[in-house]
This record gives C-alpha cells, structure tokens and sequence, in this order.
C-alpha cells in the first residue's frame, strides 16, 4: 500500500502574468526572506505583516483556491484593551487574494465573542525594491532611494523607488472601508469597534507601475465575483487545451494539475490582443521569457495546446541576435537564452538584456518550426519564420561548431556568462569521472542529436517548399553527422555515449541522463539502442522515481544537488519518447509510472521542477529539491509528453492526417482524449487495452483522417 504522504514547501505561491505573490502560510511575508511580491523581476513588496493592537493573529488554515488566487483564515491571540480582554480565538479574520498585474485583497473580521470589541487592525508594508537576482543570490544592494507618501483623502500609501532612469513604485489604497485608515509608524491602521456577531470589511488594492505604466489590481472582491476576469481566462484555456479521461485517478490528477500550472505560466504577447501566449519557464525565480524553456514546452504541448508553438516561434524571432556582443553572447542568427526587466538588466550589470547563452535554443526553434506546422498545417508559419529558420541554419554551421569539426560546442565569452549552456546549465552540472569539471569549449553529447533531428525536419520542410536540393544537402549533412557523431562519442567498452566531448576533444565518461535525449532525436542505431536503454535504467541511473542525472558511482553525485544526481521530471519525458521510439516500450511505461506516481505525492500533484535522486523502496518518498520552482512550465509538460509517447502521436496536418500508434500500459488500461486538434481538424479517440494489445475508436472527427502507423525509428523519422 502506498504511503500517504502530501510534499511540499511551507508556502503559499499565487501568480500571473509577470507577477507573482510568495508568501508564509499564513498570508505573511516575513523579514528577511526570499518572499514578497515580485513583479517584471523586482520585489516590490519586501514585507507584509498584520497585527491586532501590535499583537501578531494565528493561523487556522489557509491554501490557493486558483494559481491566480487564495484564501487565508486566522484568528486572534489574547488581546488586551482599554475596555477589556478580547479572547483568544473569538475573532475570525479571512485574506483573500487574487493577482491580476497588481493584487487585490479582501480583509474580512467578524466579532464571534459575546461582547463588544476595540481594536486597531495594523498592517505594516515594506518595499525593498531588489532585483529578483539579488534576492536568489542573498546579496543585496541599494542603489536608489526610496520614498513613502500617504494620502488621507485618497486613503493611498505610495512607496517608490528611484535611481538615475530606472523607476518602480506600488500603491496600497484602501477601499470599500468599514472604518477610515490612517497611516501611522510605518502601518495602515484601521480603528474597529464591532458588536458581538457584527462583520467588518476591506479591500487593498495593490498597484505597480514603472513610471510610465501601472498594472492595476483587480477591481472586484474575490467573495463577490470568484475573480470573474482570471476565471473567464482559465475557463478560456481549459476549453481550448486537451481533455483527458481516464481509469487512473493518478494520472488524471497529474494531467489536470498539469493544465492548471501551464495556464498560471502563461505571458502574454507585447504587441497583440493579449490571447495569444509564450510559456514563463517558471514561479518565483523564471517567471520570464526563455528561449530554451519556452521552446521544449511548445514541443511538450503539441498535443495538448499547439498554439504555445506560435507564441514562442513569433516572440523569439524578434529578439533572434543580429550581430556579435560578447558581453551577452550574442551571434547573428542566435536564438536568446533569458530576458529580464528588472534594476540589474537595465543599467547591463547583467547580461540578460537578453543573454543569449544557450547552445540549444537556436536548434530547438527549427524543430518547434517544423513540429508546430506538423501539429497545425499552416503554411503561413513556414512563410513567416523561415527567414529567421535561414539564420538559425547559418548560425549552426559558422557559429554552433566553432572549430569547424562538424560537432557543435560551447564556451561563454561573457564575463559574466553561463559556463554549461545544454539545459544542465549550473557551473557544476558537467563533470568528469573523477569527478572534476569538464574544461570548455564543450561538445553536448545531446546537442549533436538535436542538430541531426533539426536538419531532417528542415529537409521535409524544404521538400514541402519545392527546394528539393536544399532539403538534400541537409539530408546528406544529417547523415555525416549521424556518422561521425557515432564514432567521435560511442565507447564500445561501456557500451554508451560519453557525456560531451571536453576542450581537447576528449571523451568525458561520466554516466548522465544526456544521452538518454539521443534515442528522441534518432542520432542512435538500432543496434546501440538496447545498450543506452539497459544502462540508463541500471540501478546506479534509475532511482524508482525516474532516471537521475547522473550516475550514483560517479564521485561528484548527490541526490540532492541541483543537476548531479537528482530527478528532473521533464528530462525523464523527454527519455521516455526516445524508448518508445526504439520500440523499448516496457521500460518507456515505467518511466511513465515513476514520474506520474513521483506527481501524486506532492501537493496538489503539481510537480515540482526537480526532485532528489534518492533511492526508492517502501518506505520513501519524493524528496523536493529546496529551492525548486513550483509551478515550473517544463515540469509540468512531461505529463504531455508521456501521454504523446503512450498515444504515439505523430501529426500530419499538412496531408491532413493523424498517424498514432498507442501502447497503453498496465496501470493505464483506458484512456479517452477530446479536443485533440490536428490542423482543421478536432478529434475525440478511445484507448483500452485488449488482450495486451491497445485498440482505438474514433469518437468525433474523420475517422479515415486516423491511421495506426508505427512509431518511427531511428534514420528514417522524417525522411
């Protein structure tokens, strides 16, 4: 029997759009922390506290009623008044939140005692105005000036802050009182005299703004409209993304769980009508756009919401790198790493203006390309983004192979650049056997595979084009490549791929996660295949809650480090496909179970970006890594990508087909999806599992647009 155990840090996180609220439990944000309110990269609220006659309230309970939105309920200590003792726990005092831009707050007290009470209810706001970087780093430093006004008439506090050009200021107006506040010794006070069984009422309106702009709170009391905007927002996603039902209560959780934490991730798009998207990576510390992040989540949501693929190809076409600026390892063609708004980007203390340390973004844009007009067949998105597609294939041959080998590496120029540029991106995440860092420039052993898997997707869309001897040229490349990555990175002694090449061209043999990643992008033969999947679920990789990042034998592992031995959740999807692609389809189902049984111990099944690598048995648990972003875009979307290899999804709106080949595993014996767009055309599928083989029907939709094809292997995926 399962253990029954709930994971997850003492917190409250409710966020949207580039804001997010991190508090205690009980609605708090003590002092100092890593809390606040965090809005475009700057934490403009530092520290909230409330009081009643100085005298701190209990919590009762309190937890999110949305990812937008939550609820607080606490109650008084003994409180000693000029007209009497108030006692302990005959007040009930409720907060309730809802974000918006800014924040609105309900603050709602009822009098349960048998007499009459007097009070001051005293809230104390602090703003410290720090870089979000700061605050992760605990190195903070105050380079502006900050100033408080109160207005009585408008009942608003502003507390701003100024250095040189950059500006942030938030506004607390009280509203909709009950009582009149004043401010006083750093706190909104409000005097309250409440009858026995009498109610009293609030609203602050929290508002930020950069001097130019102000990103209002939400006008309506939650109690009132149940956040009738955020709601009519959700309810929107929910309609358009994929519907799932099924006979596991465990996975179904995880699904919709899923769906919830990529709608609370959404950005909206500067320049349109705010419908359309980009996926944040992740809350509190990458509620930003990414080029990596927002690219591998379009190619998870490719069955679930296709449209994440449009926002990311449009947004991060016009920030594609136009010309050589070390500083932000910049390079023509080059897709961006990470774009901030706060203190430090603007005066380029940082590079993120956007830093374009990434060795994977600009090959992840040809395959999202290429995989959104498979999911969508709008030719319009090949007419639109193939410039900037033409650039991305010229930045992989003249800049992404700096030697000229045929094999694409890294090394920052930056001074204040990202040493490991793959999605292991921590300055520790490579090492060798003995456990040292690997010198750069790198060569990523996945890295090569996603080059091979771009250049035959490009092909096929140069064959739809009419550029037949364009798509040939890249044919023959992704087969040299095929050629001399198996020899250059194969150890035939281990039977596996080394972790990356170092700065001497050295094989590094250290036993990671990275090549599991070959087997999705098909760089691997067929007669290796078997050798990769064996290794990487060999005890010493396979923890039981999905395959570590590195190996237990290897001198630096930690099951508890960042990206040296724990469990990344969308790392495993992404491995996962690569089994199913090879046809090792037990072990693909497994890895399925792990990752969706890890999701079920963790509040709310909202899976965390990571978790430790420790060893699973009867007694444990999924250990969250401290510090790890909830909710976080890519964690969430391996839920969609184990349910695209369980399906074997592959999209062919362009002929106007969808090719599937579903595998449902044991614990998955039934499975029905609804809504499942594939170009023009939306499809409800049944799955069950029969005899041990899985049988479909087509439930909504053409039934002879659905084809049971195999899921291609190896060479020939796009060929």
């Amino acid at each position: 029997m399962a253990l029954e155990i709930t994971v997850g840090p003492p917190r409250l996180a409710i966020n949207q759009g580039y804001g997010v609220l991190i508090t205690d439990q009980d609605g708090q944000i003590p002092w100092p922390t890593d809390k606040g309110f965090y809005h475009s990269d700057t934490r403009v609220i530092s520290s909230w506290q409330i009081f009643a006659d100085g005298e701190p309230w209990e919590l009762l309970n309190g937890g999110n009623i949305a990812y937008y939105a939550n609820r607080i309920f606490l109650t008084n200590p003994t409180i000693h008044t000029e007209i009497g003792e108030v006692a302990e726990h005959t007040l009930g005092l409720s907060i309730s939140r809802s974000i918006d831009g800014g924040i609105h707050e309900d603050l709602d007290l009822v009098n349960h005692g048998m007499g009459k009470v007097h009070f001051n209810l005293e809230i104390a706001v602090r703003s410290d105005f720090a870089d979000i970087f700061e605050v992760k780093s605990g190195d903070i430093v105050r380079r502006g000036r900050i100033t408080t006004a109160w207005s009585q008439s408008a009942a608003r506090l502003t507390i701003a802050y100024i250095n040189k050009d950059f500006e942030r200021r938030v506004t607390v107006t009280a509203h909709k009182c009950d009582s009149k506040p004043v401010y006083a010794n750093g706190r909104i006070s409000f005097e309250l005299e409440l009858k026995p069984g009498e109610a009293w009422h609030s609203c602050l309106l929290y508002a930020v703004g950069d001097g130019k702009t102000l990103d209002h709170a939400p006008a309506h009391c939650i109690a009132q409209t149940r956040g009738a905007g955020a709601r009519r927002k959700l309810n929107q996603w929910r309609e358009a993304a994929l519907k799932i039902e099924t006979s596991n209560e465990e996975f179904y959780r995880f699904y919709h769980q899923s769906l919830e934490d990529m709608a609370a991730l959404r950005l909206p798009i500067e320049g349109t009508s705010h419908l359309e998207f980009v996926p944040a990576a992740g809350v509190p510390w990458f509620l930003a756009l990414f080029g990596r992040d927002s690219l591998t989540v379009s190619l998870q949501n490719a069955m679930v919401y296709p449209g994440f693929a449009r926002g990311a190809l449009e947004v991060l076409s016009r920030y594609q790198a136009k010309r050589r600026d070390d500083y932000r390892d910049a390079e023509p063609g080059k897709i961006m790493h990470e774009l901030r708004r706060g203190e430090l980007a603007h005066f380029k203390l940082i590079p993120h203006t956007p830093y374009y340390g990434t060795a994977d973004a600009t090959i992840l844009y040809l395959i999202v390309l290429h995989n959104a007009w498979r999911c969508t067949g709008d030719a319009d998105l090949l007419t639109r983004y193939m410039p900037t597609a033409e650039k991305c294939l010229t930045w992989i041959d003249k800049y992404g192979d700096r030697d000229g080998d045929g094999f694409q590496e890294y090394q920052t120029r930056s001074t204040a650049g990202a040493y490991n540029q793959g999605w292991k991106d921590s300055g520790q995440a490579l090492v060798n056997t003995d456990g040292s860092i690997v010198t750069a420039p790198i060569a990523l052993v996945e890295i090569q595979g996603y080059v091979y898997d771009a250049w035959l997707r490009m092909a096929q869309i140069y064959d739809a084009l009419g550029k037949s001897a364009r798509a040939q040229t890249l044919r023959e490349k992704a087969e040299a490549l095929f050629i001399s990555f198996n020899d250059a990175f194969w150890d035939e002694e281990s039977g596996f791929y080394a972790l990356c090449l170092d700065g001497e061209k050295k094989q590094v043999l250290s036993v990671a996660s990275n090549p599991g990643q070959c087997l999705w992008s098909g760089i691997v033969p067929p007669d290796r295949a078997a050798k990769v999947v064996k290794r990487l679920m060999e005890s010493d990789m396979w923890s039981g809650w999905g395959i570590r990042t590195l190996s237990t034998h290897n001198p630096s592992y930690n099951p508890n480090s960042y990206q040296n031995g724990a469990v990344w959740p969308h790392d495993n999807g992404i491995i996962a496909m690569g089994f199913r692609r090879y046809g090792f389809v037990e072990e693909a189902a497994r890895i399925a179970r792990d990752i969706s049984g890890a999701a079920s111990y963790f509040m709310c099944h909202q899976m965390p970006e990571l978790y430790a690598g420790m060893q699973r048995d009867p007694t444990t648990f999924p250990v969250q890594y401290l510090g790890a972003n909830v909710p976080q875009a890519w964690a969430a979307g391996s839920c969609f990508a184990l349910l695209q290899m369980m399906v074997g999804f592959q999209p062919d709106a362009p002929a106007g087909k969808l090719y599937i080949d579903p595998v449902l595993p044991e614990w998955l014996p039934k499975l029905t999806i609804r809504d499942l767009r594939v170009g023009e055309n939306i499809f409800d599928l049944r799955f069950w599992r029969d005899d041990e083989a899985t049988r479909f029907e087509t439930l909504k939709g053409d039934p002879l647009a659905v084809v049971q094809k195999s899921y291609a292997t190896a060479t020939t995926r796009w060929l």
